[in-house]
């Protein structure tokens, strides 16, 4: 099969990583994208900025290509927004692999040629196809192996607490965003108005710092925050302790926030149904407690991959996360923590479907917290294993930073040893038991 591609799906950090790769090992790559830009996701979060610092974002076999064309590396210490890692390298490394990359071409199936997933008899001499849809119409590309790449910012999960959207979420779907907001932009549909952000991790800690400073300079911005989890606990991470400084910074200035009173925090709030009333919404928990009306709802409650286009490709999944089977005990949040995760490359990638590899945020499922280091490794070590150096492909070495908030949904009521920080008020006595309203305040002077 040697005469194919190796079809990569999606021209993101990973996917043209994976490309990079491919070159160096002499293979021709095939990077998919249905975005019109290199990047195109990063893009849509373009106002946000990233924990890691430049010397981490860059993946070393796209370095050596990109700067055999004359390319400049940013500081490396110095921390990008999603604009600027898209504009300075995402974008630079797409042209720097030419032809190999095509844009506005978005995949809706791969298959064995001529095989459906049922059929057994004479699939292992087939190639793969990867069927495509363009501007000008359907196409058909024969691949020796597909590397799936693309991510997961297409599927955010649902503000609804059981992972299904709330009953009236989507009639609701104009008073309900599910990215970060970009302020700059954005300031007049949030400023003097009522908001409810729900998630506990970074991206709803980074909206929550956004529109608590837009409470600061604008009054009559109320802001509340819902946690699923009974406590606040670790929500606000790591802080001084975290290796992503800027990760740890981030909680520290979220927890400020909330003890300077710009923003309320409900937590054990499980949102069941979203009604309209007055131009604005109300949130309703599954134990029936209604919360004050707002304006707008931020939705930040994690992603979650898209398989459907995989459907006729035999893969083995986790249960729960939706990730590789061998990959998911590594990576499960109920258990692990970002330091704790072992290496992990094309073993534990590999799917019974020879040739088809899940890489990158697509390949954690639902799990949280993934770095751009870790799909790097993924990728190197996967490319070694399509280009037939097993001793390569087992050769995996990461090491990623620590910290105290790697627990996503999945741990959301796991007890916790004690308050983060500042002390809390009891639950209002017209709250049901399970919804407390806390405020956090400064500890008292000793």
């Amino acid at each position: 099969m040697d005469e194919f591609p190796v079809v990569v799906v999606g021209a993101g950090p990973a996917g043209l990583a994976a490309a990079a790769h491919l070159l160096e090992r002499g293979l021709r790559p095939l990077v998919l994208e249905a975005g019109a830009q290199a990047g195109a996701a990063v893009a849509q979060w373009h106002h946000v900025r990233l924990f890691s610092p430049w010397s981490e974002l860059v993946d070393p076999a796209a370095r050596r290509l990109l700067e055999a064309a004359g390319w400049s590396a940013p500081e490396a210490d110095r921390h990008p927004t999603g604009a600027e890692w898209a504009a300075g390298y995402l974008v630079p490394l797409a042209g720097a692999l030419g032809g190999h990359v095509r844009l506005g071409t978005r995949v809706v199936g791969v298959a064995r040629r001529g095989r459906d997933r049922v059929v057994d008899a004479g699939r292992d001499g087939e190639p793969l196809t990867v069927h495509v849809a363009t501007a000008d119409g359907e196409e058909r590309i024969t691949a020796r192996a597909v590397v799936d790449a693309s991510g997961t910012w297409t599927s955010p999960n649902p503000l609804g607490g059981d992972g299904l959207p709330a009953v009236g979420e989507r009639a609701a779907a104009d008073r309900i965003t599910y990215r970060v907001p970009d302020l700059a932009v954005e300031a007049e549909r949030y400023a003097g108005r009522r908001i409810a952000i729900a998630g506990s991790g970074h991206s709803a800690l980074t909206a929550l710092v956004a529109l608590a400073d837009l409470a600061e300079r604008h009054p009559g911005t109320h802001v509340t925050w819902l946690l699923r989890r009974g406590r606040v606990g670790n929500a606000f991470g790591g802080g001084e302790a975290d290796q992503l400084p800027a990760r740890g910074a981030l909680g520290l200035r979220a927890r400020a926030a909330v003890r300077a009173g710009h923003v309320e925090v409900v937590t054990g709030f499980r949102t069941a149904t979203v009604e309209r009333e007055d131009g604005r919404v109300v949130l309703v928990s599954q134990d029936g407690h209604r919360l004050d009306p707002v304006d707008e709802v931020v939705a930040l409650t994690g992603f979650r991959p898209d398989h459907s286009w995989l459907s006729e490709v035999r893969l083995e999944l986790d249960p729960v996360l939706g990730a590789p089977v061998r990959l998911a005990p590594l990576i499960d949040p109920n258990a692990h923590s970002c330091g704790s995760v072992q290496p992990h490359g094309a073993n534990e990638l590999r799917q019974p479907e020879p040739g088809v590899y899940l890489v990158g945020m697509k390949s954690y499922g639902r799990a949280p917290t993934f770095l751009a280091l870790t799909g790097y490794e993924q990728v190197r070590s996967v490319v070694a294993e399509i280009a037939g150096d097993h001793e390569g492909a087992a050769r995996v070495e990461l090491v990623l930073p620590e910290t105290g908030v790697c627990g996503g949904s999945g741990v959301f009521d796991a007890p916790t040893g004690g308050q983060s920080g500042g002390c809390c008020a009891p639950a209002p006595a017209s709250a049901p038991a399970s919804v407390a309203v806390l405020t956090l305040s400064a500890p008292p002077a000793r």
